[in-house]
């Protein structure tokens, strides 16, 4: 009996220490170099031999990543890529983060790193990989080892942008392992398709949880259709999971590098040849008590000194108060934060109406004075702006959609739908609006929640036109608002709102905290 051990961290988003910086110093229990401390026990106490991937979303959504993408003098990825460089993965999945910054920078992060890309679905003009190989064999101890990367279709969030190649196509994650696993098992004793995606089902009773129409979460379908895999590596929903789902042991090891997945298959002479898999099980390691990893503290300890500097950046003083203490009671009343974000946007864009979101609990708005670090834990996305022209019917819809994000618990209290909080928080898909006055009603049917709907004080007519400010993933239909559309944009901003906000801030040196109070949300049964 010979025993493979697959360790595989995912959706670190450039987290490299163990804090969400809201405050300064913070030891929190997750990390890339707590993950990495744990990644390098595995391996040493392992039995056999080890396989180590990566699955993907590394290169985007911390503000070290932002510094080193947007704020340094030349942007370069390679500070970042040293980093991770230290943990010498076998193989990296490509997430649909990587694309934020474009291709080129992408193409940049991908060369300076080590690790080999293993990607089989985002795809060439003519069909071949845009970025690695399809799929990697690796021998170890006698035993071949296929490796398969795929990518979910959310990547295609990013096509319209200017900075993302043309080039960029996409095929299913199932149509591509339909055809690549049977010819893999029959050259390689184990097959571990990496998928940078989740799950649309429920993993107990199939039932539907995620919407099949944009096919952004195919791994139930994967493993009930795609005969073969030996394990399954998944990613994208930052869920904690690790199970046997169709004998297939899975593992999903959460957001941030909170833990480390590691599937041990037993592997058992074949009468054939080779090996097969005797038997298997899947684990996720905590890493919130692991000791930093050395080599990443002194590879990154100047570059979180640079962050931390740019981070205290005074910008602006506040007469009032800019911040908020629940994030729930703010989603439901107005607050000075969310009018000062709306006025930004509006500005910038000559707008009529704004909508924007608050993207995590983990904010709290702007404390005095304003610095760069409340920006980047605020608005933590690096998003640009656009200007969409659209129909008061249209605005309507999108209200009702945003609606959805409520509804009524058995005590008849309002509540957050499961929806946006299960399998994946999905807070960013709430918008609340400015220059308009709305009211939603939780106790009316889902479609019919918008019971007051004014601009300039006068209702809302299903003809009228407005310009709305949107960040370009909302613009684009992002969060399944079909109401809005690439090809309704008529103006772009593709500097990233942080940078907007912050540059705003410095052209206006104290900035008068404001709350018109322009919707609220009820439970007013009729």
């Amino acid at each position: 009996m010979l025993t493979l051990t697959i360790l595989s961290t995912s959706d670190t988003h450039g987290f490299i220490f163990p804090t969400n910086y809201v405050k300064p110093r913070a030891h929190m229990p997750f990390g890339l170099i707590r993950a990495a401390t744990v990644l390098a026990q595995e391996q040493k106490s392992a039995p056999g031999p080890v396989i180590t991937i990566d699955d993907g979303d590394f290169l985007a959504g911390s503000p070290l990543a932002y510094y080193v993408a947007q704020v340094q003098s030349h942007s370069d990825p390679q500070p970042l890529a040293r980093i991770y460089n230290q943990i010498h993965y076998d193989a990296e999945i490509l997430g649909n983060h990587e694309f934020d910054y474009g291709t080129d920078y992408l193409e940049r992060a991908l060369n300076a790193s080590d690790r080999p890309v293993v990607n089989a679905n985002v795809l060439d003009g003519a069909g071949r990989p845009l970025f690695g190989q399809q799929y990697r064999i690796i021998e170890k101890a006698g035993v071949k080892i296929a490796i398969v990367g795929l990518t979910t279709s959310a990547v295609l969030q990013w096509k319209n942008h200017d900075n993302v190649s043309d080039e960029v196509h996409f095929r299913t994650a199932v149509s591509i392992a339909k055809e690549l696993v049977p010819w893999l098992k029959k050259i390689a004793d184990v097959v571990i398709v990496c998928y940078h995606g989740g799950f649309e089902r429920n993993l107990k009773t199939g039932k539907i949880i995620e919407s099949l129409s944009n096919g952004e979460n195919e791994a139930y379908q994967l493993l009930s259709e795609v005969k073969g895999i030996d394990a399954l590596i998944t990613g994208h929903q930052h869920r904690k999971i690790a199970t046997t789902v169709f004998d297939v042991p899975v593992t999903m090891p959460g957001y941030r590098g909170e833990a480390v997945g590691k599937i041990v298959l037993n592997l058992e002479p074949s009468d054939e040849g080779g090996y097969v898999v005797a038997d298997h099980s899947a684990h996720l390691i905590e890493t919130k008590n692991a000791e930093f990893d050395k080599k990443i503290a002194i590879h990154s300890h100047q570059l979180d000194k640079k962050v931390d500097h740019w981070l205290a950046e005074p910008l602006a003083h506040i007469d009032g108060d800019l911040t908020f203490k629940s994030a729930q009671k703010a989603r439901m009343k107005e607050t000075t934060y969310i009018e000062f974000i709306q006025h930004v946007q509006m500005t910038t864009m000559g707008a009529d109406i704004s909508a924007t979101s608050l993207f995590n609990n983990e904010g709290h708005g702007f404390e005095n004075p304003i610095t760069m670090r409340n920006i980047m834990t605020n608005y933590v996305y690096p998003d640009g702006l656009a200007l969409e022209l659209i129909t008061g019917e249209e605005l309507k819809a999108a209200l009702e959609k945003a609606a959805t994000y409520f509804t009524l618990n058995l005590d008849h209290q309002i509540v957050v739908n499961p929806a946006f909080y299960s399998p994946k928080l999905r807070h960013y898909n709430y918008d609340m609006y400015e220059g308009i006055n709305y009211r939603i009603n939780v106790a009316k049917p889902v479609g019919h929640r918008i019971d007051k709907l004014l601009y300039q004080g006068q209702p809302v007519t299903d003809d009228q036109t407005f310009k709305i400010a949107l960040n370009r993933y909302r613009a684009g239909g992002g969060g399944h608002y079909n109401m809005f559309h690439a090809d309704k944009i008529i103006a772009e901003n593709k500097t990233p709102m942080s940078q907007l906000i912050a540059d705003y801030l410095r052209a206006h040196a104290v900035i008068k905290a404001t709350v018109d109070n322009n919707f609220e949300v009820v439970n007013e049964p009729e």
